[in-house]
């Protein structure tokens, strides 16, 4: 793509950001604040208990439509984990500082709430495809059930959309064209296509990840699945196991990286204008922007994939994605943040992030760190694309179901993996923001106005926990004031 293109579009695209996140930082904080006090803090409270509900997943539904909760899970951890955890962290401590990364901590632990919320409330008011029976769910479904609104709900359906099923796509064929340039000096542009006054790249490694993507998500919901649930797991224990080696041999300075971040995050340097941006550092308003990106919760994504799941009660799938939240900002990113604050390169090496955290991990453990990354970042990103894909489907299916729709979205996606392959880095992560931007404001909206819902089935789960129940089953029957309110044969 010309650099003209891009330098018009990213004027467009930054006009639009900061309003919208001066508001938006300050929102995300209210609404996890709102909800650690009103679940009586449900991460710290119920912590271990998820852990046990995750470990403890069943490994065959009983309903052979759905998906297990350990499925659910990975899947929405194959879209968490992904370049924000590589090259959001970098970005955010280039640009924010290492403070950005304790305003990422505070982004997830407030977040844990949001997601258990969401995720809950995704499960209570999730339907059956009327076509292969499967479960489907998510904001969409229950702004349109809950509250009553269904513009609203498609409104939240078409953010996603752009979000999850191209934005976010493009982010991750992005990231894995500037990694694997980095590591092996692959030519991402093999030929330059004239077209209307303007040079045009042809990316080779870019039809080959086009290629690897239609092989997926031509096969659906339970592919996916399957696919996530298969490496997911083995690409995030082999990355922490080399952050862990690194943390070990730098064990003399961790003390005094921990102390930078926390020194670092309260110094003050202003973001934005305006009555909400002049309250807001750079290292806030980076390290909430990227940890979002990178965890999620509270933008009704996670939902989505946890709608699919086959539970006996709504909050165990929300104690699952809650979980999620904690393993991707406080293990995933933070060993990034130690790999990159342990070498020191974090002050001199601009803002395309993914180099970054390369450069880091070459200083630490030698030239093969940089071909280790570029694989690792690979998967990453690759499992993202699918779980991203697994996200819009779903909301592409809320508003028309028909198979030539799904066939044109699937094309689209595919369009964008490619766009991603030939855009620029900040263009790329500009886009994102903005349409994170708007999907996340809706979302906390709606889940806010939904907590008669969320309360009702928190106190119905642990009063069942106190009476000695070991699996919580949850029964709208029992419930007459909300039976009228859920639309549903499944509970």
């Amino acid at each position: 793509m010309s650099d003209q293109w891009n330098e018009t579009l990213l004027s467009w695209v930054n006009a639009l950001n900061g309003p919208l996140w001066d508001f938006l930082v300050v929102f995300l904080v209210v609404v996890g604040v709102f909800y650690t006090i009103a679940t009586g803090a449900v991460q710290i409270r119920l912590f271990w208990h998820s852990v046990k509900v995750m470990k403890g997943s069943r490994t065959k539904c009983d309903d052979v439509h759905g998906i297990t909760p350990f499925q659910a899970f990975v899947t929405g951890l194959a879209s968490r984990v992904g370049v924000g955890n590589v090259a959001g962290v970098a970005i955010a401590i280039a640009i924010g500082g290492p403070g950005a990364v304790f305003w990422m901590w505070l982004t997830a632990f407030l977040g844990m709430s949001s997601a258990f919320v969401e995720s809950s409330l995704a499960q209570l008011f999730k339907i059956r495809d009327t076509e292969n029976k499967q479960f489907r769910g998510g904001p969409a479904y229950y702004i349109t059930q809950g509250l009553k609104q269904k513009w609203l709900g498609v409104v939240f359906a078409v953010a996603l959309i752009l979000t999850y099923g191209f934005v976010f796509n493009a982010v991750q064929a992005n990231a894995i064209i500037g990694a694997t340039s980095h590591a092996w000096g692959w030519d991402q542009a093999n030929v330059m296509l004239p077209l209307g006054g303007f040079d045009f790249e042809i990316s080779w490694l870019g039809l080959v990840l086009v290629i690897m993507t239609a092989a997926i998500i031509f096969g659906g919901i339970k592919r996916i699945a399957k696919v996530a649930e298969s490496f997911v797991p083995f690409m995030a224990i082999l990355y922490l196991m080399v952050a862990l080696y690194i943390a070990v041999i730098n064990f003399d300075i961790l003390p005094s990286i921990f102390q930078l971040i926390f020194s670092k995050a309260f110094e003050f340097e202003a973001a934005a204008g305006g009555f909400f941006g002049a309250m807001i550092s750079m290292a806030m308003m980076m390290g909430i922007k990227r940890g979002l990106f990178s965890n999620e919760a509270g933008m009704g994504s996670a939902p989505n994939a946890a709608a699919a799941s086959d539970v006996k009660h709504p909050v165990n799938q929300g104690l699952v994605q809650m979980l999620g939240v904690f393993v991707d900002t406080f293990v995933v990113c933070s060993c990034t943040a130690i790999i990159i604050l342990a070498s020191g390169l974090y002050e001199n090496a601009g803002f395309e992030g993914v180099a970054l955290t390369q450069m880091a991990l070459e200083s630490q453990i030698g030239s093969w760190g940089d071909d280790f990354l570029a694989l690792i970042l690979f998967l990453f990103a690759y499992s993202s694309i699918i779980g991203n894909y697994a996200y819009a489907e779903g909301n592409i299916q809320f508003i028309n179901s028909s198979s030539r729709m799904m066939l044109v979205f699937r094309i689209l996606v595919l369009v964008m993996v490619y766009f991603g392959a030939i855009a620029s880095v900040p263009l790329i992560w500009s886009m994102a923001d903005l349409f994170m931007g708007v999907m996340a404001s809706i979302n906390l909206i709606a889940i806010l106005l939904l907590m008669p819902f969320i309360m009702m089935l928190l106190k119905d789960y642990t009063g069942q926990l106190k009476r000695g129940v070991k699996e919580p089953e949850f029964k709208l029957d029992n419930h007459p004031k909300f039976k009228d309110k859920v639309k549903s044969d499944i509970w």
